[in-house]
């Protein structure tokens, strides 16, 4: 178990997994040995760049969370945080999640060999996820009470299968977004990705682009992406800075507009840091892949992490943020209104909504514009928010004593609430 916990532990980082990739790859090209190590590092440097940015962007917006908290004020709501359950479950079932998580891996790999989807899952954080999730809710049904095997068994078929069939759900929009069909999503939101790009057809023209927005010539510094991103978050934190009075003061400091304004810029940055780490890893991994495509697995393609779409709609990252929040506020009224009946009651993941609904506003724009973005931002909000309040009660059963959070994104809900029904089916 100590070495199968180094390998979670060692896999679970993304930046470890894609530079094992990158140097499998290079190897079996017959690359120099300046260029195995080069490209080795470099995609390493890429992810670890990629998720620096990330962080950055992530603490710039957790405050937002308190302070919509503190305006909504409803008791015994839950904020869907992955990291905090996964954390949970980690302390009663550690040791069979380090298991699913490596044999997921493997069995992704023997998947994409012997079937058409040949897609490697690159994002380890979201295969502990994955892992977590189903070996958490298969060990709390009656009918494998005490059948430890059985469960990993179950889980790593149901962790692997997900890994490697999700990805082609996103590759007939991945090649509308980025223009080729180089790698793949690998990110567990897919289920509104594909959603927003399916539909974004309906209700938009992709000429109709997000990038193309005009401007009035009064706020026409609005026209550099990084620029508006800064000065929307900074209209939203004093919005609800006003709104939530003392507490503004709390999370954001004593001079409360000040840190407004400091965390607005500071989300604009990890924008950009995120940026120069995409084209870091894609300008490495792709060409890299080419060697595992040829000698392991014919005609891979790696699935990556969601930011890898950011840098081709960056204003459709922020149209998709903005509507996904919009869109959980929805949702979560009709959980308050339901009284029960939807689940809990879920308030707003700044996190999720940028991420996956960011993400999904990137998908909407590659097939209906700005009004595919709006839309798929929107129902993003609406789909995980709703997902995460029926699965609410059946993750709380892996730790009764504790409650207060959940999954957030929309693919652990579809499969939560799967395993949830089959579950009860089973007592």
């Amino acid at each position: 178990m100590a070495i199968l916990n180094f390998l979670q532990f060692f896999l679970s980082d993304a930046s470890i997994l894609v530079g094992l990739m990158a140097l499998l790859g290079l190897l079996a090209l017959r690359k120099p040995f300046e260029e195995v190590v080069s490209g080795t590092i470099k995609s390493i440097l890429g992810f670890l760049v990629l998720g620096a940015g990330a962080g950055v962007v992530v603490d710039s917006i957790s405050p937002l969370g308190t302070l919509f908290n503190s305006v909504l004020n409803i008791p015994n709501a839950a904020l869907p945080v992955n990291e905090v359950f996964v954390s949970i479950v980690q302390q009663s079932l550690g040791q069979q999640v380090a298991l699913v998580f490596l044999f997921a891996f493997l069995f992704n790999i023997l998947l994409a060999r012997l079937t058409k989807f040949k897609y490697i899952w690159l994002t380890g954080h979201h295969t502990l996820f994955i892992a977590t999730l189903t070996t958490g809710m298969l060990s709390v049904m009656p009918v494998f009470a005490g059948n430890t095997w059985l469960v990993i068994l179950l889980a790593t078929l149901i962790s692997g299968f997900m890994m490697t069939v999700m990805p082609a759900l996103s590759m007939p929009f991945m090649k509308k977004i980025t223009g080729t069909d180089g790698f793949a999503m690998g990110h567990f939101g897919i289920t509104t990705y594909a959603l927003s790009g399916f539909l974004g057809q309906f209700v938009g023209d992709p000429e109709d682009s997000t990038e193309d927005m005009t401007f009035p010539d009064w706020i026409g510094f609005m026209k550099e992406p990084l620029v508006a991103m800064g000065s929307v978050m900074l209209v939203i934190y004093v919005i609800l800075g006003l709104l939530s009075g003392a507490t503004a003061g709390e999370a954001l400091g004593q001079y409360w507009v000040v840190g407004a304004l400091m965390n607005s810029l500071r989300f604009a940055a990890g924008i950009a840091i995120i940026l120069l780490g995409v084209r870091t890893v894609l300008a490495e991994i792709v060409p890299a892949f080419r060697g595992i495509a040829e000698k392991i697995v014919p005609d891979a393609k790696p699935a990556l992490d969601c930011p890898v779409v950011f840098p081709y709609a960056p204003n459709a990252v922020l149209v998709g943020y903005l509507s996904s929040v919009v869109g959980g506020l929805v949702a979560m009224v009709l959980q308050l209104v339901a009284g029960g009946a939807l689940g809990g009651v879920i308030l707003p993941s700044m996190i999720v909504h940028f991420f996956v609904g960011g993400t999904a506003g990137v998908f909407g724009n590659s097939t209906g514009g700005r009004k595919g973005a709006i839309l798929g931002g929107f129902l993003n909000g609406l789909i995980f928010t709703l997902l995460a309040g029926t699965t609410y009660t059946s993750f709380g059963g892996l730790n009764p004593e504790w409650v207060g959070s959940s999954f957030g994104d929309t693919d652990f809900g579809v499969l939560g609430n799967i395993l949830s029904f089959i579950g009860n089916l089973l007592k």
